[in-house]
């Protein structure tokens, strides 16, 4: 599916099985947590940090995918074409990064 399908299918779930949309400051807020979620499961999982014993390790995909659509839920709400949106920001670090990161020697 592409982006602008992507954000039909969630206003088309969120009409039938959501009311409403939240408000764009609770999704936003809700949008802060689930990344943190995300945080807490790649700490654990790739840092020095583990998980408690009687935690469960985490679905970092489906974290990923909460993410997403609270993302999704917020660009329909102020009207962002998402997928225009990514091109056009890989237009722009394209042009503005093309070989930046070659000629970092930190990366090299």
């Amino acid at each position: 599916m592409t982006i602008r399908e992507a954000q039909k299918i969630i206003d088309q779930w969120i009409t039938t099985y959501g009311v409403r949309y939240f408000n764009e400051l609770t999704n936003m807020a809700i949008l802060t947590e689930k990344v943190g979620e995300v945080a807490r499961i790649i700490a654990r999982t790739y840092g020095e940090q583990s998980f408690r014993k009687e935690e469960r390790t985490g679905d970092l995909a489906d974290e990923f995918a909460d993410v997403l659509f609270v993302l999704l839920c917020l660009a329909n709400q102020t009207g962002t074409d998402l997928e225009e949106a990514l091109i056009k920001n890989i237009e722009k670090k394209t042009g503005r990064d093309f070989d930046r990161h070659k000629q970092n020697d930190k990366l090299t």
